[in-house]
């Protein structure tokens, strides 16, 4: 039984690290394409909440992906404060 969890448990480890790898390779594109897509799906959700939101993202001045991702999240922080107020109303 201990060579049975010493093996899941190496078996985990692995996965972990295999997995940690994978996602320190994503490409600043691919990291905007995220930051993009949460933009666009806190969107939909606070509207569909009923709530008027501004989703537009001001990229005067980023030229690199890193400084229009870094925009993006700035809006989605944005957001998310938004849609926390939103919920907190909600929910009294």
């Amino acid at each position: 039984m201990n060579n049975v969890n010493r093996a899941i448990l190496a078996l985990v480890t692995t996965s972990a690290l295999a997995t940690s790898a994978f996602a320190a390779t994503e490409s600043s594109y691919e990291r905007l394409q995220s930051a993009r897509g949460s933009v666009e799906a806190l969107s939909v959700t606070l509207e569909n909440m009923g709530a008027d939101v501004d989703s537009s993202v001001n990229l005067n001045g980023a030229y690199t992906n890193e400084q229009k991702t870094s925009a993006y999240q700035a809006k989605h922080a944005e957001l998310q404060a938004q849609f926390n107020e939103l919920h907190a109303q909600s929910a009294e």
